[in-house]
């Protein structure tokens, strides 16, 4: 295999360290734990004070977990860190509470449909690419808020039918990165068994900044629809209006709905900007796979405007979607419960344990991918990789909670990037090197900043 990029993630120790060491690597990131041995194990014990945890990187088991569902519910941990984002809505919910949620809000969906949302996306990223024009690109550019932007825009304009505003978009990335530390270094305490009630505190003034940015337009809209029948829009957040129970035929309340618009607004645009962010990076350390993006966009669109059909045979910009979601899954763990004692692999499982499926372990590990640490865009229209591609590739999970919004979140990452790469020519700082740390997502710690220069410049 030709030598390749390798961009930055944090290198594991190769030996255990106790306890205290390994909180302060985890203070301020998950993947900081990590050891060496974490990539190729298994199935995974780590003993803390207040949680017994299990990792399981077999694949077997990992489709065992994620194809297992309501068997495996969302752990109390991972639903006790979000709830002040987004209550209980259909993605922390479990069992048949889960089940009727999502009976309820996939209809909604249906407004995420691709020749749809096509134009809202091209929109949003031609908004884009007027920020890039205005700022100053004789220096660097820190493009992690202008993806936040791009990202929150394309759903705001899904979710209620108006544009974000930049005033807005600020609000929710700052309070969305003060949300994250607080939230993170809150889980990390109660891990190990300490008292984390004032970082809980702290957590909730930067949510209720993030729900102060659309309550407003939800609350006139559900008193709009319920009080005098009022329908100005055909979005997603109608539809959650207007949703009923399957059973007892009983509307969202007012707090319901925010929950739900508040979980599509959260999985709607910090996982596509914690995407388009690294894929972008990526392109400016390797020119080679930067080039053959622009060419393909240029050969497929011809100077006219992208379209959903165009994406279809954009094969280079899919893959470099694809291999940035393997490098840098924005969600990088998915940590389930054992619901009773059971046995797995060599181990007896504890009921109540944190059950961890990895897709930053399982997306790195030498068994399932050659030089697994490295950007290859190209391994994924190797034959030789077609399985892994099936069993060792799931930044959206898999089974019966599967992100319901993979094929929107692909459609627009690749609409941004074929619209940046197509103006812009980008490369990277001498001497930057971005960190990534890994809280609710996965995002550089200090920015993300590039040079922009003219294509044809």
């Amino acid at each position: 295999m030709t030598d390749h990029f390798t961009p930055p993630y944090p290198q594991p120790p190769r030996t255990r360290r106790g306890l205290v060491k390994r909180f302060l690597r985890g203070w301020h990131s998950w993947i900081h734990v990590l050891f060496e041995k974490s990539y190729t194990m298994k199935l995974g014990e780590i003993r803390l004070p207040g949680q017994t945890m299990y990792i399981a990187n077999e694949l077997p088991l990992v489709d065992r977990i994620l194809r297992g569902g309501t068997a495996f519910p969302k752990h109390r941990e991972l639903v006790r860190n979000l709830s002040p984002l987004i209550g209980n809505s259909v993605f922390s919910a479990n069992g048949e509470d889960w089940e009727s949620q999502r009976a309820m809000v996939n209809p909604a969906f249906a407004h995420t449909a691709l020749h749809r949302s096509m134009p809202l996306m091209v929109a949003a990223a031609d908004d884009l690419l007027a920020r890039i024009d205005a700022a100053d690109r004789s220096k660097p550019v820190d493009i992690d808020p202008m993806m936040t932007h791009v990202a929150a825009d394309i759903i705001f304009r899904t979710l209620f039918s108006q544009a974000l505003d930049e005033q807005r978009s600020n609000i929710i990335h700052n309070a969305f990165g003060r949300f994250q530390r607080f939230a993170h270094s809150a889980s990390m305490l109660r891990l190990y068994g300490f008292p984390a009630r004032w970082f809980e505190q702290r957590s909730l003034k930067p949510a209720k900044a993030i729900h102060d940015v659309f309550r407003p337009i939800v609350e006139a809209r559900y008193h709009g629809f319920h009080q005098r029948g009022e329908s100005p829009h055909k979005d997603i957040l109608q539809s959650l209006i207007q949703a009923k129970h399957p059973e007892t035929g009983e509307p969202f309340t007012l707090q319901q709905v925010m929950d739900q618009v508040s979980t599509v607004f959260l999985a709607g645009h910090e996982t596509s900007a914690s995407t388009m962010t690294w894929a972008l990076y990526m392109l400016a350390e390797c020119a080679h796979v930067q080039d053959a993006a622009r060419a393909e966009v240029e050969r497929v669109a011809d100077g006219a405007p992208l379209a959903a059909a165009m994406l279809k045979d954009m094969a280079v910009i899919r893959n470099i979607f694809r291999e940035t979601l393997r490098l840098y899954p924005p969600v990088a763990f998915f940590p389930r419960e054992v619901p009773c004692p059971m046995p797995m692999r060599d181990k007896q499982l504890e009921e109540g344990a944190m059950l961890v499926v990895a897709p930053w372990l399982t997306q790195r590990n030498k068994d399932n991918w050659g030089c697994p640490h490295s950007f290859d865009p190209g391994r994924f229209d190797d034959p030789a990789n077609a399985e892994m591609v099936k069993q060792a590739w799931f930044p959206f999970g898999r089974g019966p909670r599967v992100c319901v919004g993979a094929g929107f979140a692909q459609q627009e990452v690749m609409t941004v990037i074929a619209s940046v790469v197509r103006r812009y020519r980008l490369s990277v700082p001498q001497g930057f090197k971005p960190e990534p740390i890994s809280r609710l997502t996965i995002r550089p710690r200090t920015g993300m900043k590039l040079m922009f220069d003219r294509a044809g410049d």
